[in-house]
């Protein structure tokens, strides 16, 4: 638990064994990747925090919730993010027959990514692709929606609605896709895509991805990184202190 938000120690190679289990039997599930705007948006959004609560993993996708988890004494942490997440999933599957479906992102990305993914992993299983509105779904839509994915009968959904709306969905709508595993993977789609470049790995590997992203975001992202992040920074220290003495 870190500041309210049940964030877990995986690693990615215990997440691909959990999905080699999880596409055996016939159960909904689905997995956040959670980052210090989604912990400190959650305190003010209670149908982001039940969707943290109710999940079946929260991964820590940012390096400061690595840090903040080891400074706590919960032992080796590991960042697990989704843009990693996602290409590691699609090739440890390719000799297991996984089939993958895409929900979300601006109109016509789900298919740019999924021509991307076959194109670098050519036996890749495309189960489908579904671009919503921005608006919210009404409820008859958002049926329309999980049946499309029952029909397509994926092992995993790949989520790409942006925080709070992807994890707010998955929670809502687990028990409606088939016995597939979502995953909120957000900016993962326009990375993978090739429509957004990611940061270079040094700046990934020292937990700088942040700064690169703001450099080439700032009107979108600077209340997230500048307000939400220092909030954290206090929220986590005092947790760290607190358990630790």
């Amino acid at each position: 638990m870190l500041v309210g938000t049940p964030v877990s120690t995986i690693s990615l190679n215990q997440l691909l064994a959990a999905f080699e289990t999880w596409t055996l039997d016939s159960q909904d599930r689905y997995v956040v990747f959670r980052d210090v705007h989604g912990i400190i948006a959650a305190r003010n959004n209670a149908q982001l925090d039940l969707a943290h609560q109710t999940a079946d993993i929260v991964a820590p996708d940012g390096m400061p919730l690595v840090w903040a988890l080891r400074a706590a004494g919960d032992g080796p942490v590991y960042r697990v993010c989704g843009p990693d997440v996602l290409p590691a999933v699609c090739q440890h599957g390719l000799s297991r027959g996984w089939r993958h479906y895409f929900y979300g992102g601006a109109e016509g990305v789900a298919d740019l990514l999924a021509e991307a993914l076959v194109k670098k992993y050519p036996n890749l299983k495309i189960a489908g692709t579904q671009c919503p509105p921005f608006r919210p779904l009404t409820p008859e839509e958002d049926e329309i929606a999980c049946a499309k994915i029952r029909a397509a009968a994926p092992d995993f959904v790949w989520v790409g609605l942006g925080t709070p709306k992807q994890e707010i969905w998955m929670g809502q709508n687990k028990g409606r896709c088939g016995g597939a595993t979502m995953l909120g993977v957000g900016a993962a789609f326009d990375f993978h895509a090739n429509l957004v470049r990611r940061a270079p790995s040094w700046m990934q590997r020292s937990g700088l991805e942040w700064a690169y992203r703001l450099f080439t975001e700032p009107k979108r992202l600077w209340k997230r990184y500048l307000v939400m992040a220092p909030i954290f920074v206090v929220l986590a220290a005092h947790e760290i202190i607190r358990r630790r003495w």
